[in-house]
């Protein structure tokens, strides 16, 4: 199965028109005009037939990762104090236990 049978049977299967393929491919920054993708959906026969690269099919599937998931949360540091670095996480991730030499403990409840 080659690269334009894969982003054929998404199209059908997800129901994209051309608009929505240019869209998906420019969350991503990957600029491609109607008539290049057009060549892609083409059959092998025809005179204006263009191979579908690794690199627009994986484009592709990156955008469409955003376009149903949407954008990926905003990445922010905190400060350790014992080594005066910084480190990485996701604002929704919640801490247990320990984490870069600190130990969090929860407060005991009277229930």
């Amino acid at each position: 199965m080659t690269n334009n049978d894969i982003f054929k049977k998404l199209r059908v299967a997800l129901k994209l028109r051309d608009d929505d393929i240019v869209k998906i491919l420019e969350l991503v920054d990957f600029r491609i005009s109607k008539s290049e993708l057009g060549a892609f959906f083409r059959k092998e026969d025809h005179p204006k037939y263009m191979e579908c690269g690794d690199q627009i099919l994986r484009n592709f599937l990156n955008g469409l990762v955003i376009h149903l998931r949407g954008p990926m949360p905003e990445k922010t540091t905190i400060k350790d104090t014992t080594k005066n670095q910084k480190t990485p996480f996701h604002k929704k991730e919640i801490y247990k236990g320990k984490t870069q030499g600190k130990t969090i403990s929860k407060k005991k409840s009277n229930d």
